[in-house]
């Protein structure tokens, strides 16, 4: 698998925090039956790459990912917890070198049509636009949609269900991903029913 296939195996990827490693597994199989394939966890708790680990092993039909990589560190226990692929809220050089490594395929984060341009001469065509919202939304994506045709993009920050459409109708969008799939109480609750009915309805966006 390549980063551009990533962009075209669902049009939402949630965006997942876990505190607890024991709901990784049923909260996967809940996206998964919901339509949703693709999770990326997040870095941001103690408990993501055991999450990662245990959603590898135990649910096949999902590609679950690592998020939040900022340290070339994270890419390297990312791929080694089991994690299919990286992504990243911004890029340097040193860590793009670090998930380049790996072997997996990557979205590095992107805010600027300057960050897009370094990236495109290293051959990267699918990235991360991050913070979404915060940076200009759709109109600022539909803008380097001109001047930089060849770059497909899966914005994250800020978007719902409410505006995640819009995303989707732009020609330089794969797809979007989100946090609104995975409300912290129903995980926390284990409300998988909730979570199954949120991934169908997101996964019925394209």
């Amino acid at each position: 698998m390549i980063a551009e296939d990533l962009l075209d195996l669902a049009p939402v990827i949630p965006v997942v925090v876990l505190d607890d490693a024991d709901a990784a597994v049923p909260l996967a199989r809940a996206l998964v039956e919901g339509g949703l394939p693709v999770i990326e966890v997040t870095l941001r708790t103690s408990s993501a790459l055991e999450a990662i680990a245990r959603i590898a092993a135990e649910v096949p039909d999902a590609v679950v990912g690592a998020g939040t990589v900022v340290r070339p560190e994270d890419a390297e226990r990312s791929a080694a917890a089991g994690a299919r692929f990286l992504v990243s809220p911004g890029c340097t050089s040193r860590l793009r070198a670090a998930m380049v490594a790996t072997g997996l395929p990557f979205l590095p984060g992107v805010a600027t049509a300057s960050e897009a341009i370094a990236l495109l001469e290293a051959g990267i065509t699918a990235m991360k636009f991050f913070p979404a919202e915060a940076a200009g939304g759709t109109a600022y994506l539909k803008s380097l949609g001109g001047p930089l045709p060849q770059i497909r993009f899966c914005p994250t920050g800020g978007i719902g269900p409410r505006n995640a459409a819009d995303y989707l109708a732009l020609a330089n969008v794969g797809c979007v991903g989100g946090s609104w799939l995975t409300p912290a109480d129903a995980v926390r609750n284990g409300d998988w029913k909730l979570i199954r009915d949120l991934a169908s309805e997101a996964a019925s966006l394209r």
